[in-house]
């Protein structure tokens, strides 16, 4: 069925259909059958959505694929589109092909999961939402965490981490979009889904943000548009209009900065950072350089640096300041840094902690220092005069002030432990303060890292070290000698828990039956309370 035969919104079969899943295809390949099986799985009625399958003139190969899928599948239409090279003018077509009181932007490397529909027209029948958020989880790719820690019926630009995911993977209110003229830009243009989404941010009444519900399976693949390098002179422009949509909607002031700074940070500073940073053929480093410098002294003044992280503030200094070797100094040394964090002891007190001592050691390059000699053997990273090596170097000569002494005055080393898992986000569990030597001591209370109703049998601990203003990752190392000897947790842990090896990292254990005694566990906690124990 071409695009001139397709029925108008306004036909009669139209009315019981919810969501519209538009899908911009080209000459699709692996996991477009995931694609398809995922829309079959949805527990939403098949006569309550419809399927747009929206072929950016991919050809006659392409187009027997599609008719065979709608051959089956009384809900799915093909729209044969002449070949715009990107998938902005596919994605419009559907928009106004579109029959269902939703539109929900699918790509054809990705994937719904099964409740998807059925939980996104739910929750925007619920709150009026003019945009949904579902949970985006990452195939081969990470997903940003903070936006999705919580359901939030009404989301605000500005309050709330909206910014975090700019992807059109979101369900949108097919009447909302044609009322405001919502569109994609047509032709080859990047950071098209940065223009559209924040059009439709700005202009909705209710963004929503569901985070409960796993909705959206966003995939990497080699060779996509999202994993190649980008090339500064044709890409930057189209970053400044996404810029200009901010200004035109945000009166300048801390708000504007507040919205800018996603854009300095995600698309130029980080593109200067680490490994990154070093990657680059030399000659293509210097036309980022040329082209991202003059946009950063244009489009982005003072309240936009203040608000940056440290790192960043130091890198976004040397670029306005023009130190191009000090970036590349900055990018080695951050790249060279490394920390290890090695469970020493692990012990259960009475009460039902496991109490943990672990040792931090810092290793990498020490940055250049005028009191150094370079010959010279590197300190323990943890002495003082490892210290001054950290932050007394030539790339913060050219850092604003106040940033060199927020670097100096760095105060505490602090370490935190991070529960992690699959599609979850990240949860403090624990910290503490690290001593002169490197040293710090925990206790985690399992009765606490597995929530109540939680049922999982394993836990992976992630430590994050914050040191004069950087932040590291590191798993936890122990010895498998070391965990042996932990021995079996007390009652008061609740179910029986054991601390394991895996590849070399902390991970803990426990029964995967043991309700009662979770709950024996607890009431022991509150006789023990009372009784002053």
């Amino acid at each position: 069925m071409t695009h001139e035969q397709q029925p108008t919104p306004e036909t009669d079969a139209a009315a019981s259909i919810r969501v519209s899943v538009v899908i911009p295809v080209f000459r699709p390949r692996e996991g477009f059958d995931e694609l398809i099986a995922s829309l079959d799985a949805q527990t939403l009625a098949q006569d309550r959505f419809e399927v747009l399958l929206c072929d950016d003139g991919s050809g006659p190969e392409t187009q027997a694929l599609l008719q065979e899928v709608a051959r089956t599948r009384p809900n799915v239409r093909v729209l044969d589109l002449p070949h715009s090279g990107w998938p902005g003018t596919p994605r419009n077509h559907g928009i106004d092909a579109a029959r269902g009181d939703f539109v929900q932007f699918v790509d054809q490397d990705d994937r719904l999961t099964p409740e998807a529909l059925e939980r996104l027209v739910a929750y925007a029948d619920e709150h009026g939402s003019d945009v949904v958020v579902g949970k985006e989880v990452g195939e081969g790719r990470d997903i940003p965490r903070r936006i999705f820690r919580a359901d939030v019926p009404d989301a605000r630009l500005g309050r709330d981490p909206l910014l975090q995911m700019l992807t059109p993977h979101k369900m949108f209110r097919t009447a909302f979009l044609r009322e405001h003229g919502i569109r994609f830009p047509s032709g080859r243009v990047r950071l098209e889904d940065h223009m559209f989404v924040m059009r439709a941010y700005f202009a909705a009444d209710v963004i929503s943000i569901l985070a409960s519900v796993p909705c959206y399976v966003w995939v990497q693949r080699a060779g996509s548009a999202s994993s190649s390098r980008i090339d500064p002179p044709t890409y930057y422009p189209h970053l400044e209009t996404v810029l200009d949509i901010v200004d035109e909607h945000v009166e300048a002031g801390p708000d504007r900065d507040r919205l800018l700074r996603h854009w300095l940070r995600g698309k130029i500073l980080q593109r200067l950072a680490g490994p990154q940073m070093l990657r680059y053929p030399a000659a293509y480093r210097e036309l980022l350089l040329d082209v991202v410098t003059p946009i950063v002294e244009r489009r982005f003044g003072p309240g936009v640096d203040a608000g940056l992280a440290v790192p960043h503030r130091i890198r976004v200094a040397l670029l306005r300041a023009g130190r191009r070797d000090a970036l590349l100094a900055l990018a080695r040394f951050e790249s060279e840094q490394q920390v290890r964090a090695e469970v020493t002891s692990a012990t259960w007190s009475r009460g039902g902690g496991l109490h943990l001592r672990m040792q931090l050691a810092f290793a990498g390059a020490q940055v250049e220092s005028e009191d150094v000699a370079e010959d010279a053997e590197p300190a323990p990273a943890t002495t003082e005069a490892a210290l001054r090596r950290w932050v007394s170097s030539g790339w913060l000569a050219d850092a604003p002030a106040d940033v060199v002494d927020l670097v100096e005055a760095h105060g505490e080393d602090r370490l935190e432990l991070l529960l992690r898992r699959d599609g979850a986000a990240d949860r403090r569990v624990v910290a503490g303060t690290v001593d002169a030597s490197g040293r710090v001591a925990v206790a985690i209370d399992p009765l606490r890292l597995f929530a109540q109703d939680d049922d999982a049998s394993t836990a992976t601990l992630v430590a994050c070290v914050r040191r004069a203003a950087w932040t590291f990752e590191t798993t936890l190392a122990i010895d498998d000698a070391v965990a042996t000897a932990v021995g079996a947790s007390p009652l008061l842990a609740g179910r029986s828990t054991t601390v394991a090896t895996e590849d070399g990292a902390l991970v803990l254990r426990r029964a995967e039956a043991g309700r009662l005694r979770d709950a024996a566990g607890r009431t022991a906690r509150r006789v023990r309370r009372r009784l002053g124990a």
